[in-house]
């Protein structure tokens, strides 16, 4: 019986037919027990500070996401868009004229809207003295209105135009309201002087002038009348030293005269 080829060779690569050792390679699982504890405490506080170090990233990168994503839901999106602009205060003008004055589009992401220059649009408004803008969360924008208040009529034709105590001129009437003084001046407005001395008279009458007023004229800035009852005039002059004229003329109520001088209060004349 012949023997039979050796095991564990080969042909060599020449072709001369020697043979050798054939190496067989296989992977082992080392066992935990492998690595000394020394290694894998090693390792683990590695890791660890790896992760410790890793997380303010990790955290900042997830509050940036979801800061992205409430800027762009608020600031792109319609999903808090403006549905209802609510008006309060508002009595001269109506809650239509305010709205259009604001000029807020629906569905305008309530976010991006400028309250100043909102508010600054519905001041604009002849009978509106101040006003001011806020968000109600989630849909509403509020506009509170505070409105003029007039002192005084003044007569234009058939008609009453009011103003208010700067002189603002904010709305006509076709009849005078009852409680305000008639102011008869030229042009009202906040920058005409005339009107300004007309109001700074009017503010300085004594409850008892008030009382007897038919109107206050004002022809000049140096001739200011102010008419009463049963035909009676008090000439008052300029607006300065108005206090003392009005005491010096309330005190000469009683006399009967048709004309009260009181332009220099210290020398009162009248006939």
């Amino acid at each position: 019986m012949s023997p039979g080829p050796a095991r564990g060779r080969t042909s060599g690569a020449d072709g001369s037919g020697r043979r050798g050792p054939v190496r067989r390679w296989q992977l082992v699982r080392a066992g935990s027990d492998a690595v000394p504890a020394s290694t894998r405490r090693f390792m683990a506080r590695a890791r660890q500070r790896r992760m410790r170090a890793a997380l303010p990233w990790a955290v900042a990168g997830g509050l940036l996401a979801v800061a992205g994503l409430v800027a762009w839901t608020l600031l792109g999106t319609g999903l808090f868009g403006v549905r209802e602009v609510r008006v309060e205060g508002a009595e001269l003008v109506t809650r239509v004229q305010v709205r259009d004055a604001a000029g807020v589009p629906d569905g305008a992401p309530l976010a991006r809207i400028d309250l100043a220059e909102t508010a600054r649009r519905v001041g604009a408004l002849a009978p509106v003295e101040r006003a001011s803008v806020t968000r109600e969360w989630p849909d509403t924008l509020v506009v509170r209105v505070t409105e003029r208040t007039a002192v005084a009529a003044v007569p234009r034709g058939e008609r009453f135009v009011l103003v208010d105590a700067a002189g603002v001129a904010f709305r006509t009437v076709p009849q005078r309201p009852a409680a305000l003084p008639v102011l008869r001046v030229a042009a009202p407005g906040p920058q005409d002087p005339g009107t300004l001395a007309g109001l700074e008279v009017l503010g300085a009458l004594t409850p008892q002038l008030r009382g007897e007023l038919v109107d206050v004229t004002v022809e000049s800035l140096a001739r200011i009348s102010v008419r009463l009852r049963d035909d009676r005039t008090v000439f008052w002059g300029d607006a300065t030293r108005g206090a003392e004229k009005a005491r010096v003329a309330t005190a000469l109520l009683g006399r009967d005269a048709a004309r009260i001088d009181v332009s220099a209060p210290d020398v009162v004349t009248f006939r």
